[in-house]
């Protein structure tokens, strides 16, 4: 299937490893030319020369930390002198660190608040104006499956991540008719260093070993296993693709059947 993304410009936000680099890779080798960002330098300009060496699809990078209120303007500089404008902003965030929601911090909430989710909508709102101009955009929001089914332990993250929702799908509404979609796209249990980190935060808070907290996960997904980035990327790659025009204001789960609603 030939997913119409030769041409198309993206940015994806947090792409230096993990989920943000599977997707700008996906996206990269259906033709699209993306720009990769995060805060190492090194891995960005890594990242971005093995994409390049691929063909397809040819990809800029600028080092950049979402924890920085001058981030969104220096996006939307780096945009306009690489590509001109943009079809695709995928957005994707660093997580929290894990705790119980009751215990957490509220300096700690505002400040996740203005990097999650604040920036998020200020990135967003740079670019969404061009693509309701043209009459054609792409906005996907990876969260996680916490939005649906609270993730023990990751209070902060089910919290944030949820606001999110409302957001997409508000903008959903008021973008269709300008051929602007919003989607979510959850991840549940996807093999990446963040879920590393968590299962040792796990195995540190329960007193068992890493291997007995990854097992017990594994045997919680009906897939009996953790995904793999590649799987989720494809799932994005297909969502912000000119395919995918009828899909607008959903939350896709990628989590191998995990969660446990309908």
């Amino acid at each position: 299937m030939d997913l119409g993304l030769t041409g198309k410009r993206a940015l994806v936000l947090a792409s230096s490893r993990g989920l943000g680099l599977g997707v700008a890779e996906a996206i990269a080798a259906e033709g699209c030319d993306v720009m990769i960002t995060g805060r190492d330098g090194a891995r960005l300009e890594a990242a971005a020369n093995a994409i390049n060496g691929r063909g397809a699809g040819k990809a800029r990078h600028v080092v950049s930390d979402l924890s920085d209120k001058a981030t969104p303007a220096l996006l939307e500089e780096s945009v306009a002198r690489e590509f001109g404008q943009l079809d695709i902003l995928v957005n994707n965030t660093g997580g929290p660190p894990p705790g119980a929601m009751s215990e957490a911090d509220l300096s700690v909430v505002h400040r996740q608040f203005e990097i999650m989710v604040l920036s998020v909508m200020d990135v967003t709102a740079r670019f969404l104006p061009g693509m309701r101009e043209r009459g054609w955009g792409r906005v996907l929001t990876i969260a996680s499956s916490g939005v649906i089914q609270p993730i023990p332990n990751l209070g902060l993250s089910n919290a944030l991540r949820a606001s999110l929702a409302g957001w997409s799908k508000s903008m959903a509404n008021e973008t269709a008719q300008d051929g602007v979609t919003f989607n979510m796209l959850l991840p549940g249990r996807i093999e990446t260093d963040r879920l590393k980190q968590l299962d040792a935060a796990n195995a540190k808070r329960t007193g068992r070993s890493l291997d007995a907290v990854a097992d017990a996960a594994r045997a919680q997904i009906p897939v009996g296993r953790y995904g793999e980035v590649e799987e989720f990327a494809a799932v994005a790659a297909f969502l912000v693709s000119a395919r995918a025009s009828y899909i607008n204001g959903s939350m896709i789960r990628c989590d191998g059947g995990a969660i446990k609603s309908v």
